[in-house]
């Protein structure tokens, strides 16, 4: 199997992250305040978690392509378990950056719509983890995979990195 092209790499962006941190924050976005205070110090705290989403998306967006020759869609299967760079610390970096991204965007525009957005996002990825993909992963890594979900959490990252001889 060959690496998926520049454009499926594109089209998945665009169907999968951009409408869950661009179209979907527009169209509920209320500009009431809600319970966020419209305070310079806070929006600069959410432009320092934007950055830093979007940062830790398109790392592990490379590492998707690079290293497990496959995009970030569940429908694209991964050639190869992505075990390095921020994948040493938790399971699902990739939807951390993009969580990241929505609480910046919910300090920045200081709207409780799209934290409740943030919140539901959350669930809902919780939920598909624990029910298709870790199994998927199970069945297509075996051993591999489940040596790696013993070692490393979903969501709290690990303090020290993981190390496949562990």
């Amino acid at each position: 199997m060959k690496t998926p092209s520049i454009v499926a790499h594109l089209r998945d962006v665009l169907i999968l992250p951009f409408t869950v941190t661009c179209i979907i924050p527009y169209l509920i976005y209320d500009p009431v305040q809600h319970f966020i205070s419209d305070h310079l110090l806070i929006r600069a705290v959410g432009f320092l978690f934007l950055l830093s989403g979007l940062s830790l998306f398109l790392y592990t967006v490379f590492l998707f392509r690079t290293i497990g020759k496959g995009t970030l869609a569940p429908w694209s299967a991964k050639q190869k378990l992505v075990v390095v760079g921020p994948y040493r610390y938790c399971r699902n970096p990739m939807i951390t950056g993009v969580l990241f991204i929505l609480i910046g965007e919910t300090l920045v525009f200081h709207s409780t719509s799209i934290l409740v957005w943030a919140a539901t996002f959350f669930v809902i990825n919780t939920i598909y983890f624990m029910l298709s993909e870790e199994p998927g992963l199970l069945a297509r890594f075996g051993d591999e995979y489940q040596h790696y979900k013993k070692h490393v959490p979903r969501w709290i990252p690990r303090l020290t990195p993981y190390d496949t001889v562990e």
